[in-house]
């Protein structure tokens, strides 16, 4: 398959990563559960009034997507491709708070038209005033990586040179006190101090924002290429070994060719199980990475994780927080990234120098 290549990042998410190189300001929150987004100054991006009207999934998207074409040396994209798990549920809240409030009379349609999961993507076309291809992806844990799918098949049969591709996910209070009565989020004082070592069920859970500008040709703000993209509804446990072996055979490459692994690891007992094969046998003597105990857990967490792949290779460095042992490489030229949730929805990434 045709490779494609990242030109461009830009990343809004818990933590600070913009305006900093990678990670030299991150820091392990263990108070919250639902860790809240490190909020960059939207006036620099958005007019203030435009911005008082836009959730902020909405906000979010557009300014990591505004950070990735600056990197990309671009004006606009071929395509528009977006990703998430929930939408813009900030919106879709105070919409259905409405109907309640008000009898479902006299309502006014801002914040239904605002809560559609392709909001982000529609808001990202009309500042750019892109008329091209823009879809939104909604699919589980999925939805980054099928948007991605899609932008390298459409590079691969010549449709797009240049295509701006994301996730975005937000939390709002009604619908993370839910999901805390589901038992999808970690109690209070369970919190990521002890992560990779959880013995509890739930998540900690968080949001943001990613884009990538993926290109059909290598330019000076070339990262890194994508070699491959796949995803599986369902794997069970003692299957994922012999998935990755397959699946990194199907592009020539061996265990030991794999430089780094970036690992989904969310603080779930039971999802983590998935991982800790990988961890102890297959890849015990390759250096691991995980990272969603600095993003937290949402359905497009696995685009923070890509970021972070891709910065591992621009940076040629892993730093200390997300390293989940202590084996370093020389190089970092080709990099596997593995996500599932609660045992659905994997996905396997591969990336490389180029």
């Amino acid at each position: 398959m045709s490779k494609i290549y990242i030109n461009g990042l830009g990343c809004i998410s818990t933590q600070k990563t913009f305006d900093t190189l990678f990670l030299e300001e991150a820091v392990v929150n263990e108070a919250d559960t639902v860790f809240p987004i490190h909020q960059p100054v939207y006036k620099d991006f958005i007019s203030p009034v435009a911005s008082r009207r836009m959730a902020k999934g909405v906000k979010n998207g557009i300014v990591a997507s505004t950070l990735a074409l600056r990197e990309a040396q671009l004006e606009t994209v071929d395509a528009i491709i977006t990703g998430t798990g929930m939408g813009c549920i900030e919106d879709s809240e105070k919409f259905l708070k409405a109907i309640l409030d008000n009898n479902e009379e006299f309502l006014t349609p801002t914040s239904f038209i605002q809560s559609t999961h392709n909001t982000v993507g529609g808001q990202i076309a009309l500042g750019l005033q892109c008329k091209a291809y823009n879809l939104t992806y909604v699919n589980g844990s999925v939805s980054f990586e099928s948007a991605l799918f899609d932008a390298k098949m459409m590079i691969e049969e010549g449709e797009a040179s240049s295509i701006l591709v994301g996730g975005i996910d937000e939390t709002s209070d009604y619908t993370m006190s839910l999901f805390k009565l589901a038992g999808f989020v970690k109690n209070e004082n369970q919190g990521v101090h002890s992560f990779l070592e959880s013995t509890s069920k739930g998540a900690v859970l968080g949001e943001g924002a990613t884009f990538f500008v993926v290109e059909n040709e290598v330019k000076e703000t070339t990262i890194a290429s994508v070699l491959d993209i796949e995803i599986l509804n369902k794997l069970e446990i003692d299957e994922v070994e012999k998935k990755v072996v397959t699946f990194l055979a199907s592009n020539n490459l061996k265990l030991t060719d794999i430089d780094a692994v970036v690992l989904g690891y969310n603080g779930d007992v039971d999802s983590d199980l998935y991982y800790r094969k990988l961890s102890q046998v297959t890849f015990k003597n390759t250096p691991q990475v995980y990272y969603k105990h600095l993003s937290g857990e949402f359905d497009t967490a696995s685009a923070f994780g890509l970021w972070v792949g891709t910065k591992i290779i621009q940076t040629q460095n892993i730093p200390a927080i997300v390293k989940i042992n202590t084996i370093n490489n020389e190089v970092y030229k080709t990099i596997l990234l593995y996500n599932q949730r609660n045992g659905i929805d994997h996905s396997f990434t591969l990336i490389s120098s180029c």
